[in-house]
């Protein structure tokens, strides 16, 4: 089983398939790199080598006890980029994957990243304040923390309903699809779980994306009840002029699941370009 092992001694489990240009899947929270299963053949399929790894504390990874700020998660990112030296790679980063993304762009300055893709991402800053008004309130992510530690199955099956927008009249999602959900999330470590809901919810980084240099592509569903589109991905393009938004219009946050096969579609064309 591949590991490539990071500057504090962390082993990060990770899968290289295929050939081609680099195309690095990184997860959302709190999931793995298996959220890719949908993403990752197809890809391969199209031409592409295909790298998708579990961050630390998730999936097959090591499980420390810190190391869970943005810092240290870039850190790791360039670690898998280096280790496989890879170049003109593109980095995909869902959810909170968009954050390891953007803030390897500026603390390692886009080494070896020809292009990046920001699906339902966490980005720019999803805590309201001041000088963020159109953020997440701060209880929201209060909440979570706090129903992580008084019953986490409970607390992840109950969030899977948001993630995939599932409901009475929304029978896109299986029941099974949502337990697969929790199931992944409680292989987890529990205190990777907590501290990546105060990494990503209160992470600022507005600063990051002006270390964007490269083709940026940002997919967004604008019925994401997890990481609100008004939050995030509609704000993008007015600090990255550059940068392509793709709306997919009516979807929630799960896009990897409920527009599998369009996510792959979109994600080869611009890897392809």
């Amino acid at each position: 089983m591949p590991f490539v092992q990071t500057a504090d001694k962390t082993e990060l489990h990770y899968t290289d398939w295929g050939q081609g240009r680099p195309v690095v899947l990184i997860h959302g929270w709190p999931l793995s790199s298996s959220m890719w299963e949908y993403q990752a053949a197809p890809l391969v399929e199209a031409g592409f080598r295909v790298v998708a790894y579990d961050r630390r504390g998730f999936g097959k990874s090591s499980q420390p006890y810190s190391g869970y700020d943005y810092d240290t998660l870039a850190d790791d990112l360039a670690c898998v980029l280096d280790h496989l030296d890879l170049e003109d790679a593109v980095l995909v980063g869902f959810s909170m994957g968009g954050g390891d993304v953007a803030r390897y762009m500026s603390r390692h300055e886009g080494q070896r990243v020809g292009k990046v893709a920001l699906v339902s991402a966490v980005t720019p800053f999803l805590l309201k304040g001041p000088d963020n008004p159109d953020g997440v309130d701060g209880s929201i992510f209060e909440g979570m923390i706090e129903g992580l530690k008084a019953d986490r199955p409970h607390f992840l099956y109950t969030f899977s309903k948001g993630f995939f927008n599932a409901g009475m009249l929304n029978f896109q999602i299986s029941d099974e699809t949502r337990q697969q959900f929790m199931i992944e999330g409680l292989k987890a470590s529990a205190k990777a779980t907590i501290d990546c809901v105060e990494a990503f919810g209160r992470t600022d980084f507005r600063g990051d994306l002006r270390h964007f240099t490269v083709p940026t592509l940002v997919i967004h569903g604008d019925a994401d009840q997890t990481v609100p589109f008004e939050a995030s991905g509609k704000r993008i393009p007015a600090m990255l002029p550059g940068a392509e938004l793709k709306v997919y219009e009516g979807s929630p946050h799960a896009l990897n699941v409920t527009d599998k096969q369009k996510l792959t579609e979109d994600l080869a064309a611009f890897a392809r370009i």
